[in-house]
């Protein structure tokens, strides 16, 4: 078992899906956590136990392009962090329109401005 961690550009996520996928990965998650300089997002691929995670850092105003063509479930994990981080994706496959989770806070889990 090995577990890789690449770091990719925004722009280079789509690529490194479809090579994937064609050579027989599944997408087993996609993870996100706030940082300082803003949000880093984990897809994380695997294939007879090896593990590969594309890691990138984006800002609040990134566009993400959706992998939903390439693995159906992706949706899933998109319309979470879209509604929990505030993460913007292009061409969701199924966009709940931030009705995923009944939750009273916009964005819980997004990195606030500080007032001053």
């Amino acid at each position: 078992m090995e577990q890789n961690i690449k770091a990719i550009q925004t722009g280079d996520l789509l690529s490194h899906a479809v090579q994937l996928k064609h050579e027989g990965y599944r997408l087993v998650a996609i993870s996100s956590t706030v940082k300082a300089e803003g949000i880093e997002l984990t897809y994380s691929f695997d294939k007879e136990y090896d593990f590969i995670n594309l890691r990138l850092e984006i800002n609040n105003e990134t566009e993400m392009d959706s992998i939903g063509s390439l693995y159906s479930y992706a949706f899933i994990y998109e319309n979470e962090i879209k509604e929990l981080f505030g993460v913007k994706f292009r061409n969701m496959s199924i966009d709940f329109n931030n009705q995923f989770y009944r939750i009273a806070v916009e964005t819980p889990f997004a990195k606030k401005e500080e007032k001053a």
